[in-house]
């Protein structure tokens, strides 16, 4: 029996779906990193990074979005922002009862993409 993904132990697309959806809820409270979504119409927002975190937790997805850096080049993200928005999807998946270890994994694939977002 083969090992379950990632993206099979957070539940799959709709799950994650839900995740990104709650996330998203405290992205747009958060007065910090609010500002980067106000022209986003954002169920699009929703379902593209429904996409992307399928795709990075082994999902059968293929993210079609553009690569990380020119997806943020020119916006300025601080660390401080991009740590903002991590806890905001930790705080999700802490929501969904999703287990401290695929917490770490999550935010590690994210962490992953930092030197492509952060300051591009």
């Amino acid at each position: 029996m083969s090992e379950q993904t990632l993206y099979e132990r957070l539940g799959g697309e709709e799950s994650i779906e839900a995740v990104v959806d709650r996330f998203y809820g405290y992205v747009m409270d958060d007065d910090l990193v609010n500002g980067y979504f106000e022209d986003t119409d954002m169920q699009k927002q929703i379902a593209h990074q429904t996409q992307f975190i399928s795709s990075v937790t082994g999902g059968p997805v293929e993210y079609s979005g553009e690569d990380m850096y020119a997806a943020h080049e020119g916006m300025g993200i601080s660390e401080e922002e991009f740590n903002a928005i991590a806890k905001h999807l930790n705080t999700a998946l802490k929501e969904f009862d999703v287990p401290e270890s695929d917490r770490e994994d999550v935010l590690d694939e994210i962490a992953s993409y930092e030197d492509d977002i952060v300051g591009a």
